[in-house]
């Protein structure tokens, strides 16, 4: 933090006070005059060249690419974000993955935060909590828009599932990606 030249002045004639030295001001006002005046009309110049460095700028304004691989390729790798819930016998784990497989986000409960307010780890609760809990973790981390396909089919008519996805949506995730724009 950088001092005024009033301020040292003031803080150097209290140090002198405090040793008994006798310093007095003839004036309690001081006036700072300015030397040189600043033109401020060169801030507020456009550069005619713009780069926007967001990596993610073409995926919210849906105009990246999505890797669509070999039509033999299953599961598909069609999207930008994916939400995948995964069931154990002991635990639920969901994460958001990025179409290069990395994990974005993530939320279990095996964590002690979200294990410590259930009573199974494992039930239909469970995974509605953990649903809301990755909604938060969404959209704090900037996903609004992830893809929600169960990997096997069958296994979305499971209700653990459905309330996964209802806190989900409950919590403002939307959970389909938009179409992307071709131009």
């Amino acid at each position: 933090m950088a001092l005024s030249g009033r301020s040292c002045l003031l803080l150097a004639a209290g140090r002198l006070q405090a040793r008994g030295a006798g310093l007095r001001f003839a004036s309690t006002t001081a006036h700072l005059k300015t030397e040189t005046e600043v033109d401020t009309s060169e801030n507020e110049v456009v550069a005619p060249d713009f780069t926007n460095r967001n990596p993610r700028n073409l995926e919210q304004l849906a105009l990246a690419r999505k890797e669509r691989g070999w039509k033999t390729t299953w599961p598909k790798r069609e999207f930008w974000h994916r939400l995948r819930l995964e069931r154990t016998q002991h635990y639920v784990e969901a994460f958001v993955e990025r179409c290069n497989g990395d994990v974005v986000v993530s939320a279990s409960t095996r964590e002690w935060a979200i294990k410590r307010h259930l009573y199974s780890p494992k039930g239909v609760s469970a995974c509605k909590n953990l649903g809301r809990v990755m909604a938060q973790r969404c959209l704090e981390a900037g996903i609004n828009f992830v893809n929600f396909k169960a990997v096997i089919p069958w296994e979305y008519r499971c209700d653990s599932i459905q309330e996964f996805e209802k806190a989900m949506q409950e919590g403002g995730v939307v959970l389909r990606e938009p179409r992307r724009i071709y131009q």
